[in-house]
């Protein structure tokens, strides 16, 4: 079984347009994160947790566009867009551990800054190297039973005659469009457990957030130094999030 991505096939006359625009894109996410990710190794300074989870985090960026992005790259400039099941299902899967992989990175560094802004002396004592791979580990691995699990139920629906895709990449409810019968308990089981990830990765980031921002208020030795800016944290974090959303909804 095939299925045919139709995302930006409408538009035949701004194809090489598409085509260059996204290629831009791609490249700089690649520049970019793997400049972050080489720094570190080559600066003994930064060889901190801090920039340990931030170089992951890069991985975990790269990886998460590459699974889109080339695909939708070779379907602008040959007009193949063709994908089996198996690739399809492969695709949606990656999309979905990354994506969760990243959500849990964050809360992670919250964290990290978190350890590091309340308990200062503490944090070569709670941030070892064995912790920091097991929190990175843990950020990988959590959520791929559940994503596997869900991909399954997915895919094991009967599809229509129908196999085109209205997107440029295999996402969950485009999919869910093409199958027969009815699909509104998979729906309602897709956005509750979508519902309940954000919400459960918000309040990680809140709260350890939340804490370090009371706590660099309360703190007015002048001997301490600069203290980074938990509102900041906060922000790029959601930065992070959404930055992804509006190239994976086009």
């Amino acid at each position: 079984m095939e299925f045919v991505l139709w995302g930006f096939a409408d538009v035949p006359h701004l194809q090489w347009f598409l085509f260059g625009m996204f290629f831009v894109i791609y490249m700089i996410i690649l520049l970019g994160n793997g400049t972050i990710l080489v720094i570190p190794k080559v600066e003994p300074a930064l060889h901190t947790p801090m920039y340990f989870f931030l170089g992951h985090f890069s991985f975990v960026e790269i990886c998460y566009v590459s699974v889109t992005l080339p695909r939708m790259l070779m379907n602008l400039g040959t007009q193949r867009r063709t994908i089996s099941l198996v690739s399809c299902a492969t695709q949606m899967c990656c999309v979905l551990v990354l994506g969760a992989a990243e959500c849990f990175l964050q809360a992670v560094m919250a964290y990290d800054r978190y350890v590091a802004i309340c308990n200062p002396l503490q944090y070569p004592l709670v941030m070892t190297h064995k912790v920091c791979l097991q929190l990175v580990a843990a950020s990988w691995i959590s959520e791929i039973p559940d994503q596997v699990g869900l991909i399954f139920q997915i895919f094991s629906l009967p599809f229509c005659a129908s196999r085109v895709i209205n997107h440029f990449f295999c996402d969950i409810p485009p999919v869910l469009k093409l199958a027969c019968g009815e699909t509104f308990t998979n729906e309602l089981m897709v956005y509750m457990t979508a519902l309940l990830f954000v919400s459960a990765h918000f309040c990680s980031l809140l709260s350890p957030i939340s804490k370090s921002s009371l706590q660099s208020l309360n703190c007015h030795q002048p001997q301490a130094g600069p203290k980074p800016s938990p509102p900041a944290h906060l922000i790029l974090q959601w930065c992070c999030y959404s930055s992804d959303q509006p190239l994976l909804h086009i």
